[in-house]
């Protein structure tokens, strides 16, 4: 995501470099460029105008201190204007309501169902709230089965009425059933549109009236670059929604989604999915995307995805095995799913500054600890907890059952064991001191 134009946007800074004063003189061929970089981005071209026409006004002439070089705040303007462009400030979803209701709309092949479970799914986890899924999509019968299924993935009941063609009907019931049974929040999944059909969208302004809902949040295929805005815009028009969700923003899209719609439309992006798992979805935040663009990478969110996988018990069992030296391959093994489940590898690493450009060539296989995690579950409960007893005769039946070769146990096994040295060395705090004092850099004042 966002890799090209990164790039580019990068060029375009180093062309101010050398300069002690940004001028309109030495900005102009700056400026031009990053108009280039965000058309080819597909971001809309009376967007990309406007926005180089405030970079231009908001930089011009400000003296630039000694420590600061011309291209280094151009950086900074250029960060905060993509943060304005996208919105500035993080929107939050509306949750009043007893229950509170939401309306999902959206194309088809938009990932609209998708979201929907993906929402259902955040609400529970992160707001402690009780949700109801209802099926409203009358005319796909496997939209009401997918519903139905991640439903079930995630543990949120699905409304369903067979044999009711009725979406209003279907919404108005659901509702009454979630008062009565005591759910504070029922999310409404609409059919999808294959284009802008003028009896579909008389229909989805019937259901909205009808429900009066909290919030209508309108999901969006952000791979689809200007047409989805133009569709956005479209629906706006009928719909006045309050939020925008971008589906698929990891897959190969250029970003001009997610930089023009906030623009365009006038209102804000909410939420980003950022994979195909049931907890690939972020909150959408102005000024870490900012951030991301410009290779600045995102250690907030990262440091936010690490600490929803935290277990705060676990942790201090954690610390006292590694204390005792007792740390074994399946705590190991607790740590991969750990990281795992905070999302995509790539996307990890693109969370740390400078990694991203590091690594944009490099194939990041979700599948990365699959080598690692096929020879720890080969080996016997007992030299799981115990490594030491891995002898030769061992380490062959290992390597056997892993489909790998001795050479790759005996790296593991020798991994495994300089790690679980510098962990205990590390939770005791006269070793951590001793370890850097004896560093070349570790002088005591």
């Amino acid at each position: 995501m966002f890799e090209n134009l990164s790039d580019r946007l990068e060029r375009s800074f180093k062309l101010l470099k050398g300069e002690n004063k940004i001028t309109e003189l030495n900005i102009a061929e700056t400026l031009k460029d990053v108009r280039r970089a965000l058309l080819d981005a597909d971001v809309n071209y009376k967007t990309a105008k406007k926005f180089t026409e405030d970079v231009k006004k908001e930089a011009l002439g400000q003296n630039v201190l000694t420590a600061v070089k011309p291209g280094e705040m151009m950086v900074k303007v250029v960060h905060d204007q993509l943060a304005k462009l996208m919105g500035g400030e993080t929107v939050e979803v509306d949750l009043k309501g007893s229950p509170a209701v939401i309306l999902i709309a959206g194309l088809q092949g938009s990932g609209k169902t998708t979201f929907t479970g993906k929402f259902a799914n955040m609400l529970k986890h992160k707001k402690g709230k009780s949700p109801l899924l209802v099926a409203g999509d009358v005319y796909r019968p496997a939209a009401i089965n997918q519903l139905q299924v991640l439903g079930e993935q995630i543990g949120v009941p699905v409304y369903t009425e067979e044999g009711n063609n009725d979406p209003v009907k279907i919404a108005k019931a659901a509702i009454k059933h979630a008062k009565a049974s005591g759910y504070d929040l029922v999310i409404v999944d609409t059919a999808g549109r294959l284009a802008i059909d003028e009896e579909m969208m008389k229909e989805i302004e019937a259901v909205k009236k009808a429900i009066n809902p909290h919030e209508t949040l309108f999901v969006v295929d952000s791979m689809t670059g200007q047409d989805a805005v133009n569709t956005a815009k479209e629906f706006n028009d009928r719909l006045d929604f309050d939020g925008v969700v971008l589906t698929k923003l990891d897959g190969d899209t250029r970003g001009g989604a997610a930089l023009s719609i906030r623009s365009v439309v006038e209102k804000p992006i909410k939420f980003v999915g950022t994979g195909e798992k049931l907890d690939a979805l972020d909150v959408f935040h102005p000024s870490r995307m900012a951030d991301r663009i410009l290779g600045m990478g995102d250690i907030v969110s990262l440091v936010e995805r690490a600490q929803e996988q935290f277990d705060a018990d676990e942790a201090r069992k954690l610390q006292k095995k590694i204390a005792k030296n007792q740390f074994s391959f399946n705590d190991f093994l607790g740590q991969i799913k750990q990281i795992k489940k905070m999302g995509n590898l790539k996307d990890l690493a693109s969370m740390i500054p400078g990694m991203g450009k590091m690594m944009k060539n490099m194939d990041f296989d979700d599948d990365a600890f699959k080598g690692i995690e096929a020879i720890i579950y080969s080996m016997t409960p007992d030299e799981r907890e115990n490594p030491a007893i891995i002898d030769g005769s061992r380490r062959k039946r290992i390597a056997t059952g892993s489909g790998s070769t001795i050479q790759d146990v005996n790296r593991l096994l020798k991994q495994f064991d300089d790690t679980r040295k510098v962990m205990k060395m590390m939770t005791t705090g006269k070793n951590m001191s001793r370890m850097m004092g004896n560093m070349p850099l570790g002088r005591r004042r």
